[in-house]
């Protein structure tokens, strides 16, 4: 199952945090720019270049200290078609150097539209008999407020391709609550209500080590509903947004582990790729080595607080 590969990469570098790959260029060195630039011209193609290369850059430093990378498609599509080829060439690298792949895309429709949307980014796509694998993500987050209808699509190419999907259940962002805390007849919030919905669906596609192939995104920022949900999903592996630049902290994702220190998946974007405007002095030329050294700040001070050695 897609996800036991997950959490044998945790386990394989003892550090259950995935690097969000979010690139703006305001994020990117100027001497990456340049170069692009210099071959590509101030263009959407020259962009995408300086996307690429500053994420090649970055996943060469993490590759054997950070089990997986997680693009957020809206990053690369800012870029046009360019951007996208940005996106699948960043995803094809990770994989290459072993790093599960989490394609953030919330992606969110219902029949044939949603299998399309699955084929796209976890399975393969035919053309005149001939059949490829246009994006080869290894799991996508998917809005589920659709319903099943909007699922089971996403579940049939995960079953078929062995792969994985995170359903939002809990986001990270100030106004989530203003839907997903509301009551239901049953006297279960909304977003408990679709966690057991996770629970439900990863029925058809469980892992050895407990945790079926549907997760689900839970934010750092409500640590009480991440151990709320801990405690009620004892099968869907989560994956926690809102580490570092949006506030939470060890402490915060604590809840989202199991007894064993599994379960969880801990995002940082910006604190990561970012991490090279944050050292003094810091030659731009080091970005890579400075993500490296955060990315390892940041797996000691979650497996201190909350694993243990996992």
């Amino acid at each position: 199952m897609s996800f036991d590969r997950l959490i044998e990469g945790i386990k394989r570098t003892n550090n259950p945090t995935v690097a969000g790959l979010d690139p703006k260029l305001d994020y990117i060195p100027d001497f990456i720019k340049e170069q692009a630039f210099a071959r590509y011209g101030r263009t959407l193609e020259g962009a995408a270049e300086a996307l690429f290369v500053f994420n090649k850059g970055l996943i060469d430093a993490l590759c054997d200290i950070v089990p997986a990378v997680k693009p957020q498609a809206a990053y690369y599509e800012m870029y046009g078609w360019q951007g996208v080829r940005a996106l699948e060439k960043t995803i094809a690298y990770a994989k290459s150097k072993g790093m599960f792949v989490i394609t953030d895309g919330k992606r969110n429709d219902i029949g044939t539209t949603m299998e399309a949307y699955a084929k796209a980014h976890l399975g393969e796509t035919a053309v005149e008999g001939e059949v490829f694998e246009p994006f080869g993500g290894d799991a996508l987050t998917v809005n589920a407020y659709l319903g099943t209808d909007g699922v089971k699509p996403v579940l049939n190419v995960c079953k078929e391709k062995d792969k994985g999907l995170f359903i939002l259940v809990k986001t990270s962002n100030p106004s989530s609550g203003e839907l997903q805390d509301r009551t239901l007849d049953d006297g279960l919030t909304i977003y408990r209500t679709m966690g057991g919905m996770c629970e439900k669906w990863g029925e058809e596609l469980m892992g050895q080590y407990g945790y079926s192939g549907v997760g689900a995104v839970v934010g750092a920022t409500y640590p009480q509903q991440l151990g709320e949900l801990r405690k009620e999903l004892p099968h869907t592996f989560f994956l926690v947004p809102g580490y570092g630049a949006q506030g939470g902290g060890a402490k915060d994702v604590a809840p989202a582990f199991d007894e064993n220190g599994l379960g969880a998946i801990i995002n940082s974007s910006r604190g990561i790729m970012c991490a090279w405007k944050k050292e003094e002095g810091l030659d731009p030329a080091e970005y890579a080595a400075a993500a490296r050294r955060e990315a390892i700040r940041m797996r000691d001070e979650i497996t201190a607080e909350c694993c243990h050695g996992v």
